[in-house]
């Protein structure tokens, strides 16, 4: 295979975004171990000083979200955890303008979710919960849109401004990355059989967490709805093979739409990419197009990236 061959065939967007996948999840992996580090030599058990990684703080999604209503309503920025308010807005923001690709292209927790459908699809065939009625599947699928509404109607609509202030000055707020690393150094039993009970979920159901649970997900897929990067089919090309719905990570009925505008589509763009036919199914921004999946997958990258240079030079990043 030439050098050529080799390039034009990684940057489909199906061989691209599991690396993309992998190099995000292999660098939260390092980020766990870098802040354990710091985590033992904050409790007195290391005398080797290491620093806290900002980046920690993409895991502290609802102090966030305080963070973000007390920004737009005082204009202030989070000084406790400004990294998580900075990949918050960047994710937000990415998820507006080029769907969920977070979910598709960046998120570690998705990235685990997708590896083991990929291993487990040909153990599992078909799996369950793929062609269910509308009727039994909004129920299945609702608990994540039930817990995001949790948190968006007690964060948003519950709590005033001093309420916010004194929580995130409270005790609790400056040592929460810490307390979630202690949940995952020792969980409880009951936490260790929802894990356990997760991931055999996720063997049966194709990308159960993401699907089911995930809340952040569910924020997201609602933005995800209003952007301007859209998936079309041109029914009148389309010969009916449905292989776009077979490698859709969210299974869903990609053959039967002329738009793929569903809070649960992720921006992977396997559909796009896996298509048999030419022009079949295409990606427009705004109208224009067809635009490739992979372009719009480093678009989504640099969309992260951009808002981290500003964080760090705007003073926004470390606390």
């Amino acid at each position: 295979m030439s050098l050529n061959i080799f390039f034009k065939h990684l940057l489909k967007s199906s061989k691209l975004r599991p690396l993309t996948q992998l190099g995000f999840l292999l660098f939260s992996i390092l980020i766990g171990f870098k802040f354990y580090g710091y985590y033992l030599w904050r409790i007195g058990e290391s005398q080797i000083y290491s620093q806290r990684p900002p980046a920690v703080e993409a895991f502290l999604p609802i102090s966030a979200l305080m963070g973000l209503k007390r920004l737009v309503l005082t204009g202030k920025y989070d000084p406790v955890h400004p990294a998580g308010l900075t990949i918050f807005m960047a994710i937000l923001t990415m998820s507006f303008l080029w769907k969920r690709a977070f979910c598709g292209w960046i998120c570690p927790i998705g990235a685990i979710s997708n590896l083991i459908e990929r291993i487990t699809k040909k153990m599992v065939k078909p799996k369950l919960l793929e062609n269910l009625p509308k009727w039994i599947e909004v129920p299945l699928f609702a608990p994540k849109y039930l817990i995001l509404f949790f948190f968006l109607y007690t964060i948003l609509w519950q709590m005033d401004i001093r309420t916010i202030e004194a929580f995130i000055k409270s005790p609790y707020n400056q040592t929460v990355d810490l307390r979630m690393l202690e949940f995952f150094l020792h969980p409880s039993n009951l936490s260790l059989w929802i894990i356990i009970g997760i991931i055999i979920a996720s063997i049966f159901i194709k990308n159960f967490w993401c699907r089911v649970l995930c809340p952040y997900g569910a924020l997201l897929g609602i933005l995800g709805i209003f952007s301007p990067t859209a998936i079309k089919r041109e029914e009148s090309m389309c010969r009916g093979c449905k292989n776009c719905d077979y490698v859709c990570p969210a299974a869903i009925k990609v053959s039967k739409k002329k738009r793929i505008n569903s809070a649960e589509c992720i921006g992977c763009f396997e559909c796009v990419s896996n298509c048999k036919e030419k022009d079949v199914l295409k990606i427009e921004f705004l109208g224009f197009g067809p635009i490739s999946g992979t372009f719009i997958g480093i678009l989504a990258v640099l969309t992260l990236l951009s808002f981290w240079v500003w964080g760090r030079l705007s003073g926004h990043w470390f606390r």
